[in-house]
């Protein structure tokens, strides 16, 4: 009887959730009828039953309302929106930011849209009025939503005369809306709600600020504000805002607007400086290849390209592009040749390596193991082709370094497991799940993982015994593994070629020995081995 009495309720509830349901349907189908209060009250009670997350839900609502919107809502949907907008703060502070975002941006589709012309020319006279009420905080809305209902209905100073005075337009009455408006914009300044106070200004015509305000602008970081008030102000305020731009080396944008205003003339150099800074960020982060596609056309930014390659001690890109590009008589006349030897990075030729061990072959795989089996500590680090690609999955990785105080190896991840995954799974995980190696590295886990994601079906890359990431070790070290290798060994590491494409074959011998050696007394007098795997030793 009891489970009966139970099946019966959850069929009532059932049938009042179809009920519920059906009617939300219905009234979204044919708005001829509904207000706008019952419309956001069915909207709010969709948003609640929904099991979606928050994204997801509006996602949702916001194209049912899209097409609710062409359902006869009455006396239009411009109109209609702007009596939802009235309503939606009475649905609670929490929600009535994102609703409101859903149905103005609902609207934009019906701009172009014939037969609603009429009420969009209509609507705009009570938006202006919404507007007010927002100014003067009678209705409750984000200042982000007035600077949305101001776009939408593109509103102008008539209408803000119009829905102010309520009469017919004379001079007198744009002025005196302009004055009103022009005291919220102080209001707005005063509380740093530059944003805004520029929409504002730039809509209406409101001229009340000088220079000072577009270095407040910038001072906060405000720069598609600072940027809209310049133009709204004139040829003298862009070139200001790019000379303040030009001197905190903002120099894309700078150039942006250069192109923008067809401001050549007045900045000759901006376009090159700005190529120049391109460069430059392209060399830091090691893509030289970018860097020379980016410079192949113009001599001058080749030669500024070499220049860095030797401020970087690339001394190996330095004759590659002289010899490719006939620059050699610009590097002599740029330093003497005893300076161009100097560098401040370790030298893979002082390094005390008995040898440098290329694998690629399954029986050369099989000696190495044995070998770094016999070791107690041995650096390991990963090096993969980088994607230049927004969005793209990364490059699987192409080689693995291991290093013990002896000997390098550098292991062709690529072709061994091409040859014979088997033979590649075994031996890795006698090196990487033994116990009896300690396996040093620098930020292990961004190696590890990128390991797994290439090697997925390799046990040997998902689980591992016996590591010690060295970042940790030394937390206070700043430069990364460069800086502490400064600090250890004296000389940091040149990092110019990590971003090489580890997938070429032959690597060069400077790309491929990336293993630095070194052993120091601790203050006990014990000797302790340390392999430090790195980007790229010359």
């Amino acid at each position: 009887m009891g489970r009966l009495k139970a099946r019966m309720r959850e069929a009532y509830e059932s049938n009042q959730k179809n009920e519920h349901r059906s009617i939300c349907l219905h009234s979204f189908s044919d708005l001829s009828h509904v207000s706008a209060a019952t419309f956001m009250y069915l909207l709010k009670d969709c948003y609640f039953y929904g099991t979606h997350k928050a994204t997801a839900k509006f996602r949702i609502l916001q194209q049912q309302v899209k097409r609710a919107l062409n359902n006869d809502p009455q006396p239009g949907p411009f109109t209609y929106i702007v009596q939802c907008m009235y309503i939606i703060p009475l649905l609670g502070q929490s929600h009535a930011e994102g609703f409101s975002h859903m149905l103005i941006s609902s609207l934009r589709h019906l701009k172009s849209v014939e037969s609603v012309q009429k009420d969009f020319i209509d609507a705009k006279c009570l938006a202006a009025r919404l507007v007010l009420d927002i100014l003067a905080s009678v209705v409750p809305h984000e200042e982000r939503i007035l600077v949305k209902l101001l776009e939408t209905f593109d509103i102008e100073l008539k209408d803000m005369a119009h829905a102010f005075c309520g009469s017919e337009l004379g001079d007198e009455d744009l002025a005196a809306a302009r004055e009103h408006l022009k005291q919220h914009v102080q209001y707005f300044m005063k509380s740093e709600s530059y944003v805004t106070a520029v929409a504002l200004m730039t809509r209406f015509s409101i001229q009340c600020c000088d220079e000072s305000f577009l270095i407040k602008l910038i001072g906060g970081k405000q720069y598609k504000a600072a940027e809209e008030w310049a133009a709204f102000m004139g040829k003298e305020m862009i070139i200001l805002i790019i000379q303040k731009y030009l001197d905190v080396k903002m120099l894309k944008s700078a150039n942006e607007l250069v192109k923008q205003y067809d401001l050549a003339e007045e900045f000759p150099d901006v376009n090159y400086l700005y190529k120049e800074s391109s460069l430059k960020k392209l060399a830091e982060k090691g893509c030289w290849d970018v860097a020379e596609v980016r410079a192949k056309k113009d001599t001058k930014l080749m030669e500024y390209l070499v220049y860095l390659a030797m401020e970087a001690g690339y001394m190996e890109k330095v004759d590659e592009l002289c010899e490719r590009y006939s620059l050699e008589g610009y590097v002599k006349s740029l330093v003497p040749e005893e300076v161009m030897c100097q560098s401040d990075y370790l030298e893979l030729k002082k390094l005390i390596l008995e040898e440098i061990v290329w694998v690629d072959e399954i029986n050369e795989l099989l000696s190495a193991t044995s070998y770094i089996e016999a070791c107690k500590i041995i650096g390991v680090d990963c090096e993969w082709k980088p994607n230049y690609e927004k969005g793209s999955r990364p490059n699987k990785v192409a080689i693995i370094q291991i290093a013990s105080d002896k000997k390098a190896f550098i292991f062709d991840l690529i072709k061994l497991y091409e040859d014979d995954p088997k033979a590649l799974d075994c031996c890795f995980r006698r090196i990487m799940c033994s116990s009896n190696i300690l396996k040093l590295g620098y930020n292990l886990q961004c190696d590890l993982h990128q390991l797994s994601q290439s090697y997925g079906e390799l046990l040997c890359f998902q689980s591992y015994e016996m590591l010690l990431d060295i970042q940790k070790l030394f937390k206070e070290t700043t430069g990364g593994l460069s800086g502490l290798s400064k600090k250890i060994l004296g000389a940091g590491l040149n990092k110019t070629r990590r971003n090489s494409d580890w997938e070429q074959r032959p690597l060069s011998q400077n790309q491929g020995a990336t293993s630095v050696w070194c052993k120091r007394g601790t203050p006990s007098g014990m000797e302790v081995s340390y392999c430090f795997p790195s980007e790229s030793c010359t």
